[in-house]
């Protein structure tokens, strides 16, 4: 069956990944607005009810905006911004951690994409808190290291300026205030009753990430070998796979699964000080591979159709 699919928000990275990945699928019509309509909010409110599927790649005043235009109640909505991901009524886009999350994916009408560092996070840390290996009172630390698409078209510009300032060529730290955007997910998917001291990090490399949780074995209820054990069956592919053995000669490099829509997750480290790693592309499985994953699931067709594995 053929599917009507309007990506609000097109021009932004996001929705450009997001598009690229939909133009060439026959069970996909891809509508569109002239550069002078997308601005115009009637031409965008027709646009959103008259589709099948709608994609928000819209910062999260925009996104709440377009939720509002929205009257026609079949319209699956598939928001990339943090507008809605811990709103109640609203599936989180992550189907990897477990049936309930597939079926809320399946048969929702709203559906909100995680955020790029959340997914490697929450990927890490909730089959933990699951299981009781992590308390829900854990203190935890969380590092990230990602390739500056995620910082959108202004940002890429700047890394990509001949003349850019000589601080760009080595890894920036930012979020130094502990507020940002995706902590809120953070904690709530992954079922934690405190945020984590969180360490983003943006480098001189175009795609990738690495989200890496070092963990004492004071915080762990079990060994080393039961994390693996719990990944293990937990994430069994094909989009989110355990591997035993990650490494690149003793290294792990953060541009492993660039260009991919998957997500690698491994387990490195010792019985006194463990570190849990996920690795994939924050265009891919932390964001427009993501929500096309998500839409095809609604759509009830291989989750991976159009996704590079």
């Amino acid at each position: 069956m053929n599917r009507n699919v309007f990506i609000d928000g097109k021009a932004g990275t996001t929705g450009l990944q997001i598009y690229d990945r939909l133009q060439a699928r026959p069970d996909i019509t891809l509508l569109t607005l002239s550069e002078e309509e997308r601005k115009n909010p009637e031409a965008r409110r027709k646009m959103l009810n008259a589709c099948d599927i709608a994609f928000l790649c819209l910062p999260d005043d925009a996104s709440r905006e377009a939720v509002s235009m929205l009257e026609n109640p079949d319209v699956v909505v598939l928001d990339t911004s943090t507008a809605h991901r811990t709103l109640d009524g609203w599936a989180y886009g992550f189907p990897e951690l477990g049936a309930d999350d597939r079926e809320k994916l399946r048969t929702g009408r709203r559906i909100a994409v995680p955020g790029c560092h959340a997914s490697g996070f929450i990927a890490l840390v909730k089959p933990l808190v699951d299981a009781g290996v992590v308390s829900r009172d854990a203190l935890l630390v969380c590092h990230s290291l990602t390739g500056y698409s995620g910082g959108g078209k202004k940002m890429i510009a700047e890394y990509e300026d001949a003349g850019r300032s000589p601080l760009l060529k080595a890894p920036r730290q930012y979020g130094l205030t502990q507020q940002h955007k995706h902590l809120k997910e953070m904690v709530k998917i992954s079922g934690l009753q405190s945020a984590p001291a969180f360490c983003p990090i943006v480098a001189d490399f175009y795609s990738g990430m690495e989200v890496t949780v070092p963990l004492f074995r004071q915080t762990v209820s079990g060994s080393i070998e039961d994390i693996r054990r719990i990944y293990a069956e937990r994430y069994t592919g094909p989009v989110v796979t355990y591997r035993a053995d990650s490494s690149e000669g003793g290294f792990l490099s953060a541009a492993a699964c660039s260009r991919k829509d998957s997500m690698e997750i491994t387990v490195e480290g010792n019985e006194e000080r463990i570190l849990l790693v996920a690795r994939y592309d924050n265009l891919g499985k932390g964001a427009s591979g993501a929500a096309v994953e998500c839409m095809n699931i609604a759509m009830g067709i291989d989750p991976t159709t159009g996704l590079t594995l």
